[in-house]
């Protein structure tokens, strides 16, 4: 660059079109999976081999409908299940794919050496331990730590899912579950903390409305 010239910016989306195409695609699918999930499990409101059902389980036969609107068909409710859950693993290894191949994973994915002092820094200043947030970056290293446990979650999801679908033929993968019925409680737990991740989301997106913004636009950074 010559003396005197004017420094060329450039400017890069906060959030890629991939990135939101993916976003977007998430909501409906998880909603669908999550209902049709729980509309199995209705239908058969148990944990645990049959004779043997899991003692820490406080909800055996206790069905949701008695308390929420949902119907127990077992049937349908598999084929929604097991139809839009390809769906969703395609959307995923489509964002895992563009988060390789872009490089975006370096700002967005949690790096233990990098991300836990903000972490803990942030996780102090939500508490009200810490005065002053830590130094503004893409993302702090808490949400780094929420998008990273979220993904492993959803891997979580897959593999167990896999191993309820196909219990004997996928028997090296249903094993390290503790059997079909393991892979049951194990699914259903990591759907709670999926959920539990969803919640906090929308909480400190409602505390940060420009995210929403971006995440539609795109938004720019340098």
């Amino acid at each position: 660059m010559r003396s005197g010239s004017k420094r060329t910016r450039r400017f890069r989306p906060a959030q890629p079109l991939a990135i939101r195409l993916s976003h977007w695609a998430n909501v409906p699918l998880l909603i669908i999976m999550a209902g049709s999930g729980l509309q199995i499990l209705v239908a058969y409101p148990f944990l645990g081999p049959r004779g043997a059902l899991y003692r820490w389980y406080p909800l055996q036969g206790k069905a949701p409908h008695d308390w929420m609107c949902i119907g127990g068909w077992l049937a349908g409710g598999r084929h929604w299940h097991f139809a839009f859950a390809w769906l969703l693993v395609a959307n995923g290894l489509f964002y895992l794919t563009y988060l390789c191949a872009s490089g975006e994973w370096r700002r967005r994915m949690f790096l233990p050496l990098r991300d836990a002092p903000g972490a803990v820094a942030t996780f102090a200043y939500y508490l009200r331990i810490r005065k002053t947030p830590p130094p503004e970056d893409f993302y702090n290293g808490l949400q780094r730590l929420a998008y990273t446990a979220a993904i492993i979650f959803a891997l979580v999801m897959v593999l167990s899912g896999l191993a309820i679908y196909k219990p004997v033929q996928l028997h090296w993968l249903t094993v390290p579950f503790g059997g079909y019925d393991g892979a049951r409680a194990v699914h259903l737990m990591t759907l709670i903390l999926l959920v539990g991740f969803a919640v906090a989301h929308l909480v400190l997106v409602a505390l940060h409305p420009r995210t929403i913004a971006d995440m539609i636009g795109g938004g720019l950074r340098e």
